[in-house]
């Protein structure tokens, strides 16, 4: 990873620091991505659960009530105060750490990451997914859903600057990732990979190669 990805990154984990308590208003206004939220009934979420950049906790009480346990991460404490007021499940348990540094010390059947992997940088991609194999149980699955080609005049750009309520701005990693790419991307790593278009979003679910 460059030395400039680590800015970006730091950058990027300061905003979403700043946005905490702005970050649900999204939700709030858009009937898509509550209508998405509901795409989790018919995705193969089960079992012991990793949810990746938890956020705010807007998935993870779904995940909870199909899931036998979710260990929900994020690197940003002020997110992460509001999914435990949210969450109000026992079944869930809140790690603040860097999910680029942080390793689980058990194995799960499902990782799960809601618009995250578009903040992962193209340098690190390889390595993401091999963290993910790495916490998933002999038969898991990564699931995972982000923004999909509603950008895709941007598919080239590697990051974008946002705007919070004072004015402060930004740099985030934003990576616009096509489905079929994708799938080819994840398949050149060993994985099996169905990844598809939903409105402006995809979808995708992926196995992780088959230990030698």
């Amino acid at each position: 990873m460059t030395t400039s990805d680590d800015a970006l990154l730091a950058e990027q984990i300061a905003y979403y620091r700043a946005r905490a308590f702005e970050y649900d208003r999204i939700y709030a206004e858009r009937a898509d991505l509550r209508e998405l939220m509901a795409t989790l009934d018919g995705l193969p979420v089960a079992g012991d659960v990793l949810e990746l950049a938890c956020g705010t906790g807007q998935w993870t009480g779904s995940l909870a009530s199909r899931a036998r346990s979710v260990t929900a991460v994020d690197s940003a404490p002020e997110v992460l105060g509001i999914a435990r007021e949210r969450a109000g499940s026992p079944k869930v348990e809140f790690v603040q750490a860097d999910v680029f540094a942080w390793r689980p010390e058990r194995r799960y059947d499902t990782v799960f990451f809601a618009f995250w992997l578009s903040h992962v940088p193209a340098s690190r991609f390889r390595d993401f997914w091999a963290t993910v194999a790495a916490a998933l149980a002999p038969d898991g699955r990564a699931v995972f859903i982000d923004e999909g080609l509603a950008g895709a005049a941007l598919e080239d750009v590697s990051s974008e600057v946002r705007s919070l309520d004072d004015g402060s701005e930004y740099r985030i990693v934003k990576i616009y990732h096509e489905p079929a790419a994708l799938s080819g991307e994840l398949t050149a790593l060993g994985w099996s990979a169905d990844v598809r278009p939903l409105g402006d979003f995809i979808v995708g679910v992926a196995e992780p190669p088959t230990p030698l």
